[in-house]
């Protein structure tokens, strides 16, 4: 922590969560105190137990829908709940709008009590099938919002919009970030998404599915590029929204023959099904704003994230079979 730096003390929601219980970690690791609220409906305990009894990690149960029930000093509120894969979100449709809409205002309003600095983690899908390409952040994106993927999707725009009418009314300081594609250890092995589903495939020797033709893009951030593009805006005055994501852009049969190529002796092959409705054919941030106004930008490749990612999934397979 640098000398010069009061600790802060910070309310996470989803913090048990893949990537908020990485964000957990490190404010703790630098010196700050965190207050972990999560109803574990995606998060896992098991991502923030090495923390339970840390002097400066507190671990709240609670759904943010319902209630955040947070006491004390808080200097910034960092709303990371909600499912984010479309497995998730689809099975619980309704929940996801809950807390991009419920939830979101409950977390503005402990910031707005405490005048406390909030950061909203939103997200590329905001962007939806964009015929923009890269996407900036003054693109307002091509969302079907009437579609399944919505549910997400509009939560998010929605969130947004809640923020900045917080900014507006009450002056409140709000940070906005809009999270592309992110990877690593405790991304669950079920979660839904292409990393996990091909590293697990090839794991097993089971085909990789590629939906569609394999040639739509993603664009990967590794999860600790991630968090520190999170500290970044919680360390700033910026408002936003800027994109935090690795501009480095690949299909998804390019992803597909990198594990392969990684994990060589898999057998496994690649079986093709029907794309998914309203599923976006290119993703690929335009970080300008992140490396001027943040001074951030991502230092993992694919490769070695893919690797990190791989090894830890072998960790998490042999704790459980001991």
């Amino acid at each position: 922590m640098s000398a010069t730096r009061a600790p802060l003390r910070v309310v996470i929601t989803g913090g048990a969560g893949f990537v908020g219980s990485h964000l957990v970690d490190a404010l703790v690791a630098r010196g700050d105190s965190v207050v972990c609220v999560d109803n574990f409906c995606t998060g896992r305990r098991s991502n923030v137990a090495h923390l339970v009894g840390h002097e400066r990690f507190e671990l709240v149960e609670a759904d943010v829908i319902a209630a955040l029930p947070v006491d004390g000093r808080v200097d910034a509120v960092m709303h990371m709940a909600s499912p984010a894969s479309p497995p998730e979100y689809l099975r619980m449709p309704l929940e996801s709008l809950d807390v991009g809409s419920i939830g979101t205002r409950r977390a503005l309003e402990l910031a707005r009590r405490q005048n406390a600095r909030f950061v909203l983690a939103s997200t590329s899908e905001v962007y939806g099938d964009p015929l923009v390409h890269p996407q900036t952040e003054e693109y307002w994106g091509n969302v079907n919002p009437i579609g399944p993927r919505a549910v997400y999707d509009e939560a998010k725009r929605f969130s947004e919009t809640l923020a900045m009418t917080y900014k507006r009314q009450f002056d409140l300081p709000i940070g906005i970030t809009r999270i592309f594609n992110t990877y690593g250890p405790r991304l669950r092995p079920a979660d839904g998404r292409v990393v996990s589903n091909f590293l697990v495939q090839a794991i097993e020797g089971r085909p990789l599915t590629i939906y569609g033709d394999g040639k739509q893009t993603r664009s990967f951030c590794f999860v600790d590029d991630q968090v520190r593009g999170q500290i970044a805006m919680l360390d700033s005055d910026c408002t936003g929204p800027i994109n935090i994501g690795n501009p480095v852009e690949f299909t998804m049969l390019e992803l597909a023959h990198l594990v392969l190529e990684m994990i060589p002796d898999t057998g496994s092959e690649l079986v093709f099904e029907h794309l998914p409705q309203d599923d976006p054919t290119r993703r690929r941030p335009d970080i300008s704003r992140a490396i001027e106004l943040l001074g951030w930008e991502p230092r993992v490749d694919l490769r070695e994230g893919l690797r990190r990612t791989y090894e830890s999934y072998l960790v998490e397979r042999a704790q459980a079979n001991v």
